[in-house]
């Protein structure tokens, strides 16, 4: 039976990749955006417009709708998870947020379990997303979800999300750089972290929408690696050496520059069900086809 699903955001990267997935099984999916980028769906999705961050938009336009779940891509502020909680009131069977590994922060402790961070008890204060970091923002999004909502929520806290198609080149980024023999700023190669491929994430929120999965789940690649192995994966691929040098200032710096080590245990995800790709089965492809749009 055709569930009726309805995606905030999820024109692009992983978000585009589970539209796919949605449309593809049959279900009857609707996405809302701002409208101002074009998609690739064409007659598979219906689409709205709506501002998600405007409590009258959301208001009008799901003023008389009900949905078999939700996936919210867009959520980064208390005062989004609220509007949300208040106009899906009695609206949704199951709500799965993408959130975020940054709710963890850094510390002494490296491998980030989902107690890590408790949302259901975690003090909250309201704001958009201008008033927050990233990871705050998020934080108290989730923090909302937990305390307030009056649906089962669902929030997948994803590492670096890497693709082909990853609009932010993050990878690409470190090829370019090594290819052009432009130091690499980094401040401690040993630093390891976390990665997800966008495919694989995008089969685990479709997953997740099949599952009764509630609360934090952490979604990554079950294995990490230091910044130093990357770089020399990159260098393999290359032929080239790669010269790394520390950072006198944020500006230029990699974007996988973490203050610390910082990566994620999966065992809740896994003893659910679900299993991620190890990153030696796609992250060296990954470089490889990356690589290959630079010869």
């Amino acid at each position: 039976m055709s569930r009726k699903i309805l995606v905030l955001g999820g024109t692009r990267f992983f978000g585009k990749r589970l539209v796919e997935k949605l449309a593809a099984n049959g279900d009857d999916v609707t996405i809302a955006t701002r409208g101002q980028q074009e998609d690739s769906f064409g007659d598979q999705v219906t689409r709205v417009k709506v501002d998600r961050s405007e409590r009258e938009s959301m208001e009008i336009v799901f003023n008389r709708t009900k949905w078999d779940l939700i996936y919210d891509q867009i959520c980064f502020s208390p005062d989004d998870a609220k509007i949300a909680c208040d106009v899906f009131k009695e609206k949704t069977r199951h709500y799965v947020m993408t959130s975020t590994l940054s709710v963890y922060g850094f510390d002494e402790k490296e491998l980030k379990i989902e107690k890590d961070f408790d949302p259901y008890t975690y003090e909250i204060t309201m704001g958009g997303r201008a008033d927050f970091s990233y990871g705050e923002g998020k934080r108290l999004a989730e923090s909302v979800f937990f305390q307030e909502a009056s649906f089962p929520v669902t929030a997948v806290r994803p590492p670096i999300v890497l693709g082909e198609d990853d609009y932010t080149e993050r990878l690409h980024f470190h090829l370019e750089k090594v290819l052009k023999e432009v130091p690499v700023l980094i401040s401690n190669v040993h630093t390891k972290l976390s990665f997800v491929e966008a495919g694989d994430l995008a089969d685990f929120l479709f997953w997740t929408g099949k599952s009764e999965l509630h609360g934090p789940v952490n979604a990554s690649s079950p294995d990490q690696v230091s910044l130093g192995k990357l770089i020399a994966m990159i260098e393999q691929e290359t032929g080239r050496e790669a010269k790394i040098a520390a950072p006198e200032s944020p500006q230029n710096q990699s974007p996988f520059n973490f203050p610390a080590s910082t990566y994620q245990d999966v065992s809740l995800a896994e003893a659910s069900g679900y299993t991620f790709k190890p990153l030696t089965s796609w992250l060296p492809q990954l470089i490889n086809h990356i690589h290959s749009l630079y010869k």
